[in-house]
């Protein structure tokens, strides 16, 4: 819901990071996998019990998401950095509430399942639209620029790092937080297949 704000509001910081970093001679899927990785550092950290580290790192993380399509787009962007991009990026949404379950079981788990299990909804909802757009060429107004035409909602990726974020400011309360972040997944995952259902309906 906010990730069109968000974008526009980082454009310009990320276009003139991304322009430094082709003039340094750093290419887009090297940031993508660099960004996974702290990524995973981050939760990582957490599942240890550092969930301010995981933070700090999970911030960096998500830099680096912005700037691999920066890059790409001064340079070649390719389905290859695409695939990646949208790929690491749901691998890595993953590992957060894992990492708290890890770092809490009894606690959290349960939670942290239910949590998981609504990034499936979201997530699935996601690609399956984008494949079926991109059979029939449509195109996104609101991002043209994205490698994918996906469905909007009410837990896109800038209210998925607020979520993070609290989560790891306040862990204690990771329970009541992921279980409240599930049921507005639901809903995103409810409104994408009512609204890609109508948009399909009538092609073949």
């Amino acid at each position: 819901m906010l990730d069109r704000a968000a974008s526009a509001a980082l454009a310009p910081l990320l276009q003139a990071l991304a322009r430094a970093l082709v003039r340094a001679g750093a290419h887009a899927d090297g940031i993508t996998l660099a960004g996974f990785a702290i990524g995973v550092a981050g939760a990582v950290a957490i599942a240890l019990q550092h969930p301010l580290w995981g933070l700090g790192l999970i911030a960096a993380s998500r830099l680096c998401d912005g700037l691999d399509g920066a890059v790409a787009r001064l340079t070649a962007p390719t389905d290859r950095g695409a695939f990646l991009d949208i790929t690491l990026d749901f691998l890595f949404y993953a590992s957060v509430p894992l990492a708290f379950a890890w770092a809490d079981p009894a606690a959290n788990a349960l939670a942290a399942s239910a949590l998981l299990a609504a990034f499936i909804g979201t997530g699935s909802s996601f690609l399956a639209f984008a494949g079926f757009a991109h059979k029939h060429a449509l195109r996104s107004q609101a991002y043209p620029h994205k490698g994918l035409y996906y469905l909007g909602g009410l837990t896109e990726a800038t209210e998925t790092l607020a979520c993070f974020a609290l989560m790891c400011l306040w862990p204690q309360h990771f329970a009541p937080l992921a279980w409240a972040f599930a049921a507005l997944c639901a809903l995103t995952t409810a409104s994408r297949i009512v609204g890609g259902a109508r948009q399909l309906t009538g092609r073949a």
